[in-house]
């Protein structure tokens, strides 16, 4: 991974395949593949950022949307910046688990529909609104 600061991990994992060992890298280039597509594999990209702002336009600079993570010890900053964030899932200090009571969604191009809870349940239903002016029937 040249160009690419290395935190942990970047071998092989294995002789077959395209495997990688648990990898985190450090601020790559915001135009690079592994910054900018979606990798379903054990790597995590960390970005430093100076200011809030700076941080929701790098979270939403992508054509995908399905998870983000907010890690603060200030809970109102996370509430205000995950209404920010544009993700289908969103923890804060914490990874999401999805679970039978909460929707499972991507944003974007991320997934497709959503799963779980009451608003998986809605994507299955066909909604209609009737208006009657009974007004009309006296």
């Amino acid at each position: 991974m040249e160009g690419i600061e290395v935190l942990a991990g970047g071998e092989r994992q294995g002789s077959l395949g395209n495997f990688l060992k648990s990898t985190v890298l450090l601020n790559p280039d915001l135009a690079s593949k592994v910054y900018t597509e979606e990798i379903f594999g054990p790597v995590l990209c960390v970005r430093t950022f100076k200011t809030e702002e700076e941080a929701i336009a790098l979270a939403n600079d992508t054509q995908f949307g399905l998870g983000a993570t907010i890690y603060t010890a200030d809970i109102a900053r996370a509430l205000r910046v995950s209404q920010e964030v544009e993700a289908g899932t969103l923890g804060i200090n914490t990874g999401f688990v999805p679970n039978k009571l909460s929707p499972f969604r991507g944003w974007k191009q991320s997934g497709i529909g959503r799963e779980g809870g009451p608003d998986g349940l809605k994507s299955y239903l066909q909604s209609k609104t009737i208006h009657i002016n009974m007004a009309l029937n006296r």
